[in-house]
């Protein structure tokens, strides 16, 4: 099979899919590395509703999607940024959707994002109103019966001045959650609203304001999930966490070593690119579990440069990425995001994704994503 891509200048040559696509494969109950895929959602299309507008939400295909993940045993980070969550999803349709998987997918593992964006950063006065806003979110969240990912807040940033105030914010909503939490530690590059997190720019000074914040709620808190795209930072963070608290890698470019982990330990999984990767995620962590780390770097090392493609600055618009591969998969039936999000990217952008898709056998019907590729070229008179 064949298909005419165009290159980065426009000059259209023929492509020949080589790809295999990877079999689908079923986590054990236990598996040796706790796996979440941060999911996104399915836009609907015919909704008469602006882009900039309330999100409107395809639900079947959305949870449809969820059930493929949960099917091959993998953890669902719900309502997160892969969802779009703060880039298009609100509050209020954040915890329909929260609502919505929780009653589809009842004994999934799932685990759900808490923060503060109801809440406009620019109107924002005060620590206490962080607070509020945080408990908000996690009372309504653990009425249904969810666990929580306490996303880092937008709003934190504009009115902590000290890593003191951090501390002060954790320990109250900290103690609010009925369950462990997974923290979430989200670089600048991934939100550049976030930036000074922590109180610092500084990651030294930042790294000890976390420790400090985890052994002070040691309890209250299953793991932290880092997401820096620097892989010595978060094995740093790994080799000083108490005994525990497990390190969740967010780091969508170095992800198949640090799973695979050192003689000093290992991180488990909460990761953007196991949306579109999910059929390799768990096909890998499976053969690690039995114990064949080759066959586990085979699989997921050539993923890589498509991820790094996929996550290539400005990072914030890799949903477009993920959605792009739902729809060539068949995940959904069009290539509409919410706010407009398919247009982020240029259009080798999508070329290269399709290239680098195909050849680690992410393509499950490759006819299928050779009719819709042409699609999208005709779109921009390709």
């Amino acid at each position: 099979m064949k298909i005419a891509l165009p290159d980065e200048t426009g000059r259209k040559e023929d492509y020949f899919l080589t790809g295999k696509p990877l079999p689908h494969t079923v986590l054990p109950p236990d598996p040796v590395r706790v796996v979440y895929s941060a999911a996104h959602v399915v836009a609907d299309p015919f909704a008469a509703t602006d882009p900039s507008g309330q999100a409107a939400i395809d639900w079947d295909r959305t949870l449809a999607f969820r059930h493929y993940l949960a099917g091959m045993g993998l953890g669902i980070a719900e309502a997160m940024d892969t969802a779009q969550r703060g880039m298009g999803l609100d509050w209020s349709r954040s915890l329909e959707l929260i609502r919505r998987t929780k009653a589809d997918l009842p004994d999934a593992l799932v685990g759900n994002g808490c923060g503060t964006d109801q809440l406009d950063p620019r109107d924002v006065t005060s620590i206490d109103q962080v607070e509020d806003a945080y408990l908000e979110q996690a009372e309504a969240i653990q009425a249904v019966g969810g666990r929580i990912i306490l996303m880092a807040s937008r709003a934190l940033v504009q009115v902590a001045k000290t890593p003191q105030d951090y501390q002060r914010v954790y320990r109250t909503v900290l103690a609010a959650c009925d369950q462990p939490v997974i923290l979430h530690w989200l670089g600048e590059m991934f939100d550049p609203a976030l930036k000074g997190y922590w109180g610092t720019d500084d990651f030294t000074t930042a790294l000890e304001t976390v420790l400090a914040i985890i052994e002070e709620n040691r309890p209250r808190i299953d793991g932290i999930k880092i997401s820096l795209l620097d892989k010595e930072k978060e094995i740093l963070l790994r080799r000083r966490l108490p005994a525990g608290v497990r390190m969740y890698t967010g780091d969508d470019f170095n992800y198949p070593e640090l799973i695979q982990g050192d003689a000093q330990g290992f991180s488990h999984a909460l990761l953007g690119i196991f949306d579109p990767l999910a059929v390799a995620a768990a096909h890998a962590v499976n053969r690690l579990g039995e114990g064949d780390v080759t066959a586990f770097r085979a699989i997921l090392d050539p993923t890589v440069p498509l991820a790094r493609m996929i996550f290539r600055a400005p990072t914030q618009y890799y949903k477009t990425g993920v959605v792009f591969l739902a729809w060539l998969n068949g995940f959904q039936e069009h290539f509409i995001m919410l706010n407009g999000a398919q247009a982020m990217r240029p259009l080798p952008y999508f070329s290269g994704i399709f290239r680098l898709a195909d050849g680690c056998g992410l393509l499950r019907e490759p006819e299928l994503a050779i009719s819709r590729m042409k699609t999208l070229l005709a779109l921009y008179g390709a």
